[in-house]
């Protein structure tokens, strides 16, 4: 028998609205009161079918509207399904760069926050915190309030406080491609101990480089649909190709 699955995905499909705002014209302006507005339906994922495993990190790629990030959110479960399911043996734990923090708290607060959302008690947030920062590398910033930080900043604090405890399922949009080397190599070290105690991680990028390093698979997706699964080394090459100017 192969590694336990974590994570089933079967014929998902999710669409959504997404409205027209055209400017009134003196017509429109008296007929507002009866007026529908209209919208168009986005396919933003379509039949998709994938399995995450047990001490597996899976690539995810795609041009930009692709579905990386829908997937990602049905995933988590804060998208809903137009139809088939999603099935994970916990709820997967979601990082991206524009993850929520409260940008008027400082660093240091926010770390707090997020430690408690993830089950710390102070004691506990209190001892790691210093360990939470100088992972970050954001000691000489941790004190102002989080809308002095760059998105590179935030989402290098968010990868501290949220990797902190080592998440059984972790879903990373794009939150790698910033920082320096040396904070890409110290994530990758905490993905490695992810993986290490049987987690799962779903790494969605665009910088292929990232996604050869780390990955065991490759999933393309291309307008809502999935391309192709497999070694990524020959999924990044017909990626690439596809993209290729010609």
């Amino acid at each position: 028998m192969g590694p336990a699955v974590t994570v089933r995905v079967r014929d998902a499909h999710v669409y959504y609205r997404v409205y027209e705002d055209p400017v009134p014209g003196l017509k429109q302006i008296f007929a507002q009161g009866r007026a529908r507005r209209r919208y168009r339906t986005i396919r933003a994922l379509r039949g998709v079918s994938l399995d995450l495993h047990e001490s597996e990190t899976l690539g995810l790629i795609g041009a930009n509207g692709a579905g990386k990030t829908t997937l990602l959110s049905a995933m988590t479960g804060l998208l809903p399904l137009e139809s088939g399911t999603i099935l994970g043996r916990c709820r997967p734990s979601l990082l991206g760069v524009s993850s929520a923090l409260r940008p008027a708290l400082s660093g240091r607060r926010n770390i707090l926050i997020g430690g408690l959302a993830l089950g710390f008690t102070k004691a506990e947030i209190s001892s790691r915190a210093d360990e939470i920062i100088d992972f970050s590398g954001l000691r000489d910033a941790i004190d102002r309030p989080m809308r002095t930080y760059s998105s590179g900043m935030r989402a290098r604090l968010h990868f501290a406080i949220a990797t902190a405890r080592i998440p059984d399922i972790l879903l990373i949009d794009e939150a790698l491609a910033v920082g320096d080397e040396d904070f890409r190599r110290r994530s990758a070290q905490r993905i490695d101990e992810i993986r290490s105690a049987a987690g799962s991680v779903v790494l969605g990028t665009h910088v292929m480089d990232e996604i050869e390093r780390h990955c065991d698979r490759v999933v393309w997706l291309d307008d809502g649909v999935l391309k192709a699964v497999g070694e990524p080394g020959e999924v990044v090459a017909a990626y690439l190709a596809s993209t290729a100017p010609r």
